[in-house]
């Protein structure tokens, strides 16, 4: 079969324009609320997940690895951002945002170095298990993101000064609850009639001319603080104005920049392969992780948070039709030139509004085809999912990057028990004086106990041939119970025979120090 050749510069950028520029502008407006409404999860001024939007979009449609996937602020990597802005708004007034910037261009560097790492090809090992509890969790934390908003889960039934504006209270909760299932009935009840504009932003429009039309005194975005008024600007969070430029920020946003740019790639790859399997395409994972790392670095320089590939705008752009570079950069230009042209409107939706639009993206999150297969799929990916799911919910603050490690931890566990069970040694009884083992599988150190007890280490006939020329010896581990098999039957008296090693197993028992025994 011949090989697909990679398309054109030109190709990549022109090839489908009036249907990628369509398709950009609908996206544009798919990503405002959620830019938003992703910078109230962070605890940050809605323009950081605005400015980091545009800059994301425009930055990754030059330099990404897939094309008209769209990058944006996301939900996964503004829930690790949570405790490093609380933690550098308590080091000083207004550092929270610089702390932010700073792990933002460190989460940069990191996945430029995971892209010449090739980590993508590691990510092959992450079993499905692992990402349905990742998105299963993260999931739940974008939905009790938003349980404040409709006045439940506060302690001791208030929030904190600078917060209390955003949240509901008293006669505005019937008002709020009332409006966020109104927003829910419009985004799953419009598609059954039509597709032509998304329903998330009819939702938003619907809710904020009710709001503004009777008055409501809620929350609105305007309480967020405060929308962009012009371009971003170049700005280095370090100096006078900013945090110090020292090892101690570095190890302060460290830990969340490592999570941001493992958790961000994970998200990435996986929106990554559902595009080439909808395109019947292929895309490189490595340039794409280079491109997010170098995307994230101008994001924070102009003042825009972190972000990683969106699962929802990434498909909705392929399933309107966008198919190059044109359409990732066209969604971001859209969306500034939105925020600058209707900022006054922005200002007045409400926050009922945004609830609704996060807890449809909750729903979408979820891997509910999943959990309604429970029964069907084997126990050892069920436990797998609810180890991800479980430390992520249990840590503090919720870590998705330490869920992950403990779920591929779990995983690589039970697939070693597994595999352990798949070698066999048979006894054959020759004669009298002979006896001959044969040993079927891969011998290492977990499958080595099943190995041990194949033999009977008590009977000592005058020789004894151990036959691996069905088996592999791949490390240590095996090469130490083949030679301790092999000592204690010599050592009752036996002459032991090994015969059928291949190369590559006899040059590791050789290069380990069990020549003794190999030459035997």
């Amino acid at each position: 079969m011949a090989k697909r050749s990679s398309p054109t510069l030109v190709n990549q950028w022109f090839s489908n324009p009036s249907k990628d520029l369509l398709s950009g502008l609908v996206v544009a407006f798919a990503m405002i609320p959620e830019a938003i409404a992703f910078s109230g999860i962070a605890g940050v001024d809605p323009k950081v997940g605005l400015f980091g939007a545009f800059c994301l979009s425009l930055t990754i449609a030059v330099v990404g690895g897939r094309m008209a996937m769209i990058t944006s602020a996301t939900g996964s990597t503004a829930l690790l951002m949570t405790g490093l802005v609380a933690t550098g708004e308590a080091r000083g007034a207004g550092l929270g945002v610089q702390y932010l910037m700073v792990a933002g261009l460190v989460t940069g560097v990191l996945q430029i170095f995971w892209g010449y790492m090739r980590l993508a090809y590691q990510m092959r090992f992450v079993p499905q298990g692992v990402l349905s509890g990742f998105v299963n969790a993260l999931a739940l934390l974008i939905f009790q993101a938003q349980l404040p908003q409709l006045g439940l889960n506060l302690h001791a039934g208030e929030a904190d000064h600078g917060a209390s504006s955003l949240l509901p209270h008293g006669g505005q909760i019937p008002i709020v609850w009332g409006l966020v299932l109104l927003g829910l009935l419009i985004i799953y009840g419009l598609p059954r009639l039509t597709r032509v504009v998304p329903s998330q932003l009819v939702a938003i429009v619907v809710l904020t001319l009710i709001s503004v039309g009777f008055s409501f005194d809620i929350p609105t975005v305007s309480s967020l603080g405060t929308l962009p008024g012009g371009l971003p600007s170049f700005h280095l969070p370090f100096g006078a104005d900013g945090v110090p430029f020292n090892l101690d920020t570095l190890g302060l946003v460290l830990p969340t920049a490592l999570a941001i740019s493992l958790v961000g790639l994970m998200e990435t790859f996986l929106t990554q392969d559902i595009l080439d399997d909808k395109t019947d395409s292929t895309s490189n994972k490595n340039v794409e992780a280079r491109g997010q790392g170098m995307a994230n670095i101008v994001s924070s320089l102009f003042g825009g948070m972190a972000g990683c590939a969106l699962v929802g705008q990434s498909v909705m752009n392929v399933d309107n039709g966008g198919r190059t570079r044109l359409s990732t950069l066209f969604s971001g230009v859209s969306l500034l030139a939105m925020i600058l042209l209707a900022g006054p409107w922005l200002r007045q939706i409400p926050m009922a509004a945004l609830v609704a639009v996060m807890i449809s993206i909750a729903v979408s999150t979820a891997d509910i085809n999943g959990l309604r297969n429970l029964r069907r799929i084997p126990k050892s990916d069920t436990s797998v999912m609810v180890m991800t799911f479980a430390v992520t919910m249990l840590t503090t603050p919720h870590n998705l990057a330490l869920g992950v490690l403990a779920g591929v931890a779990l995983a690589g566990i039970l697939f070693s028990r597994k595999v352990a069970k798949v070698i066999q040694v048979e006894m054959i009884d020759v004669s009298d004086q002979e006896r001959r083992y044969r040993v079927v599988g891969q011998l290492f150190f977990v499958s080595k106990v099943y190995f041990l007890q194949g033999f009977d280490l008590h009977d000592h006939p005058e020789r004894i041939v151990i036959d691996l020329s069905s088996a592999h010896i791949w490390d240590q581990s095996g090469v130490a119970a083949l030679d301790q098999v092999i000592r204690k039957l010599r050592l009752g008296g036996s002459e032991v025979m090994v015969e059928g090693l291949n190369k590559e197993s006899l040059d590791l028992f050789e290069r380990i120090g069990g020549q003794e025994s190999a030459h035997a």
